[in-house]
C-alpha cells in the first residue's frame, strides 16, 4: 500500500495512528502541502480535491479522506477494532469523532487559512482570533461529552484507544501548537495524555515524521 501523507497534516496523524495501533505497513509517499505539491497533475489524478491523505491499496484502489481510510482499515484489520461492539457505544464514539472531523477541523486546513489570506485579506491577527476561536469552541465540545459520561473511562469511550481518541489527539495538538491552554478542559486533556503515552500515537505524531523540519522536532 501507498500512503500519501505530510507531517503536519492532522487527517494524516489520523491515519498515521490507526495504521500503528492496526500494525499495517504503508509505503509513505510525502507531499509537502508548502510547496503545493498536492496541487500538481500527478496528485490530482490520486485525489482530484488535492486534500491529505490517500491511500492506495495494493490492488490499486485509492481511498480518500481520513475517516473512510480508518473505517477500510477497521473492516479490513479488525484487530484491534477502533469501534465498539455495541450499537450505541459506536454511534457515540462516531458522534465525539465527528466533532472534530467534520465541525473543528475543516475550519483550520490550510485551504481555509489561505482563503482567509488571499481572498478577505485578513490580518494575521484576525486569522489567529479565527483559528483561536473553532479551536477552543471544539475542545469545550468535547469537554462537555467526556466529563463525567457513564461511558468515559481512560480513553473517550471506555478504557482501549477507538476513533475518538485519534481524533482527539489531532485536534489537542493543533491547540498546543496555538499554546492555548487546556487547563478548562481537564477530561481532554487526560486522554490526550493518556494516548499521546501508547507509542502508536507517539509515532504518529506531526513532530516525529521523517519530512518534519528539523526547527520542528523537540529539542
Amino acid at each position: 500500500m501507498q500512503f500519501f501523507s505530510f507531517w503536519r497534516s492532522l487527517a494524516s496523524f489520523r491515519v498515521r495512528v490507526a495504521l500503528n495501533l492496526k500494525g499495517v505497513a504503508a509505503d509513505v509517499v510525502f507531499v509537502d502541502l508548502d510547496a503545493d505539491a498536492h496541487r500538481t497533475d500527478a496528485y490530482r489524478k490520486i485525489n482530484p480535491q488535492m486534500a491529505l491523505p490517500a491511500l492506495v491499496t495494493d490492488d490499486g484502489t485509492v481511498l480518500f479522506q481520513s475517516l473512510a481510510i480508518i473505517d477500510w482499515l477497521d473492516e479490513t484489520f479488525p484487530t484491534p477494532p477502533l469501534l465498539p461492539a455495541d450499537a450505541l457505544g459506536r454511534a457515540r464514539v462516531r458522534g465525539l469523532a465527528l466533532i472534530v472531523a467534520c465541525e473543528g477541523h475543516p475550519l483550520l486546513t490550510p485551504r481555509v487559512r489561505r482563503y482567509l489570506d488571499r481572498e478577505l485579506d485578513l490580518r494575521d491577527s484576525q486569522q489567529n482570533a479565527w483559528r483561536r476561536h473553532w479551536t477552543v469552541e471544539t475542545l469545550a465540545a468535547l469537554e462537555g461529552h467526556l466529563a463525567g459520561h457513564k461511558a468515559t473511562g481512560r480513553f473517550c469511550h471506555g478504557d482501549a484507544p477507538t476513533l475518538a481518541d485519534i481524533c482527539l489527539v489531532g485536534h489537542v495538538t493543533a491547540a498546543i501548537n496555538q499554546q492555548i491552554s487546556l487547563s478548562p478542559w481537564p477530561t481532554v486533556k487526560r486522554i490526550h495524555e493518556t494516548a499521546m503515552a501508547l507509542p502508536e500515537f507517539a509515532k504518529a505524531h506531526p513532530s516525529a515524521q521523517p519530512d518534519t523540519p528539523e526547527a520542528m522536532r523537540p529539542k
